[in-house]
């Protein structure tokens, strides 16, 4: 499928709305988060696996990462061809082990060990994605102190999204 949109903005989160009727078109009746493979203007010449997410009423959110967004040279407010399919190769579950550092740090703080147990399925697998995705030590140590920070209970931001009593 493929249609035209206009990337919006919700917090610090681009997305492309996808209709019901669209929703219905890849795959009729489904109301929880959407394997998907997209492409934007034609680009990258593999499409993007990701999930889309319920929004309500039918409607899916389609949210475009910064990797997404610079393949296809646009930004909020572009209107965007976009094409769609129903990834059916998607397998539910973990695609990166935590890593032995978050391990590690884990297992030395209980309070954010209770709390990474009470995440989320979905919560812990984008965690472990953001880390595995971390090229830098410096990079790791950072966004390590955020995670920790956040699991013992602090209110802050951490992967794009607001944080409160460890979840």
């Amino acid at each position: 499928m493929t249609f035209s949109a206009e990337i919006q903005i919700v917090g610090v989160n681009p997305y492309v709305l996808v209709n019901d009727e669209q929703v219905q078109a890849l795959k009729p009746g489904w109301r929880r988060p959407m394997p998907v493979l997209v492409k934007f203007n034609g680009t990258p010449d593999t499409p993007w696996r990701t999930n889309m997410m319920p929004a309500g009423g039918g409607e899916f959110y389609l949210y475009l990462h910064g990797g997404m967004r610079k393949a296809a040279h646009v930004k909020v407010d572009d209107v965007v061809s976009v094409t769609l399919r129903f990834d059916d190769t998607y397998r539910n579950g973990p695609l990166h082990d935590s890593p032995e550092w978050f391990q590690e740090a884990l297992a030395a703080s209980p309070v954010a060990t209770k709390n990474w147990t009470k995440l989320s399925p979905n919560r812990k697998k984008e965690v472990l994605r953001y880390f595995a995705a971390l090229k830098s030590d410096q990079a790791k140590k950072r966004n390590l102190i955020q995670a920790l920070r956040v699991l013992e209970g602090e209110s802050d931001r951490f992967m794009g999204r607001d944080w409160s009593m460890g979840g």
